[in-house]
């Protein structure tokens, strides 16, 4: 266990604690503070991981695993509370599963996935920090008034960055499989 597993595994847990106090207890100061919390944790772990040097395996899967979830309940959570419209949260989660369905394609090449893209890392942290934007801009103040269109823009340069990162995944998809020869596990 080492202190960036342990700030991953603390995203994870709150996750399901987010969802209760946005959607059950409509407590939106405490959600917001959970999204500041795990916004500020998952640049904090990836910092702490190189500067303690303790990187590792397990946290080289917890990280993004954390990263996912975020990226598809708070949508999915945003749309049930009206913050966000369905299709936009359509083109979010699709985009994960378009890019999910190409694991058996890569690993027929021997490939557990792709190195990881600076563009799709500006994504998620354009969509991570557009959450608590959008949840302050429901805020009936001045403060709900400035953060809006600032959630907004996030939320717009984010979904075009994880769209155009989609794009290249893609494209890189293509070329391993036209010139990785299939691993005879594979076979």
């Amino acid at each position: 266990m080492t202190v960036p597993n342990a700030l991953s595994v603390l995203r994870l847990a709150l996750i399901p604690v987010f969802v209760w106090l946005l959607l059950v207890e409509k407590a939106d100061g405490w959600a917001f503070a959970i999204l500041l919390f795990s916004g500020f944790s998952d640049w904090a772990d990836g910092k702490l991981a190189r500067w303690l040097n303790q990187s590792s395996r397990i946290g080289a899967l917890l990280d993004p695993a954390a990263d996912r979830l975020y990226i598809v309940i708070i949508p999915i959570a945003f749309g049930i509370r009206e913050f966000v419209p369905w299709w936009l949260i359509a083109i979010i989660i699709g985009r994960d599963l378009a890019l999910f369905a190409t694991a058996p394609l890569l690993r027929s090449r021997g490939l557990v996935a792709l190195p990881v893209l600076y563009i799709g890392k500006a994504a998620t942290f354009a969509l991570m920090s557009a959450f608590p934007w959008l949840l302050a801009g429901q805020l009936d103040s001045i403060v709900g008034t400035i953060s809006y269109p600032i959630g907004w823009a996030f939320m717009i340069w984010g979904v075009a960055l994880y769209l155009w990162s989609f794009v290249l995944y893609a494209y890189q998809t293509v070329l391993v499989l036209r010139h990785m020869p299939r691993t005879s596990a594979a076979a």
